[in-house]
C-alpha cells in the first residue's frame, strides 16, 4: 500500500468526517430558526470554521440546507427499512416502516418541524426537495403495499396512490401537532395505522389482516 494511497484515505476520511460536523451543526440552526433566518455565521460558530471553510464544503446556503433535509431522509428511511425487515408480512412490514417514521419525529420536533415547514421562504425549491423526499418514503411503503397485494392482504388497487394517501395523512398529523397542540405522531400513531391498515383491507390491524387471510372482497 502506497504513502499516497494512504494519504488520499486519511483526507477522504477527514472530509467526511468534518461534513457531518456542518451538517450536525446546520440541522439544528435551520430546525431553530427556519431557512431564512439561520445564519450560516452561526453554523461556522458551532462548528469553529469560518463562512469560507464551511462554503468550501457546501457552496451555498442552499446547498447546506438541502444536504441537511436529503442526511434526515436518509436516516428516515433506513429506521423505516429496519423496522419492516422485523415483519413476518408484507402488510405488516408497511405498518411498522410507517410507526418508525412517526415514532422517530415524535422524538424529535424540531426534525418534523425542519422537514415539513422550515424552508417555506425558499419557495418552489423547498416543495420540490420535500416532494422527493416524500417520494422516497412513499417508495419504502408502496415497496410493501406491492408485495401484500401480490400476497393477497390487500385490494388489487394503486398502491403508489395509496402509499402517498398514507403519507399525507402522516404530514397532516404533523402539521396539526406542530401548530395546533394536535397530538404528537406517536400518540396518533395507532388510531392512525388502525385507519390507514382499514383504507387497504377492511380490516383494522396488520395482523388481524394476516390472520384473515386474504381480503374479504
Amino acid at each position: 500500500m502506497s504513502l499516497e494511497f494512504i494519504l488520499s484515505e486519511s483526507s477522504t476520511k477527514q472530509r467526511t468526517q468534518t461534513r457531518e460536523r456542518i451538517l450536525e451543526a446546520a440541522e439544528t440552526v435551520f430546525a431553530d430558526n427556519g431557512y431564512h433566518d439561520a445564519l450560516v455565521d452561526e453554523i461556522g460558530k458551532r462548528t469553529s470554521m469560518s463562512k469560507g471553510g464551511l462554503y468550501f464544503h457546501f457552496p451555498s446556503k442552499e446547498v447546506l440546507f438541502f444536504a441537511v433535509m436529503d442526511r434526515l431522509a436518509n436516516k428516515l428511511v433506513a429506521r423505516a427499512e429496519k423496522a419492516a425487515a422485523k415483519a413476518e408480512t408484507p402488510l405488516e412490514a408497511a405498518e411498522k416502516a410507517l410507526g418508525a417514521v412517526l415514532s422517530a419525529l415524535s422524538v424529535q420536533k424540531r426534525l418534523a418541524r425542519l422537514m415539513t415547514t422550515q424552508g417555506y421562504s425558499m419557495g418552489n425549491p423547498f416543495e420540490a426537495k420535500r416532494a422527493e423526499m416524500f417520494d422516497r418514503f412513499a417508495g419504502v411503503i408502496g415497496k410493501h403495499l406491492d408485495e401484500a397485494r401480490e400476497a393477497g392482504q390487500i385490494d388489487d388497487l394503486n398502491t403508489e396512490l395509496a402509499s402517498r394517501v398514507w403519507l399525507g395523512a402522516v404530514n397532516e398529523v404533523i402539521v396539526h401537532w406542530l401548530f395546533s397542540d394536535g397530538a404528537s405522531p406517536k400518540d396518533a400513531a395507532a388510531d392512525l395505522k388502525r385507519i390507514l391498515i382499514a383504507s387497504v383491507t377492511g380490516q383494522n390491524t396488520a395482523s388481524n389482516a394476516s390472520s384473515n387471510g386474504a381480503v374479504a372482497k
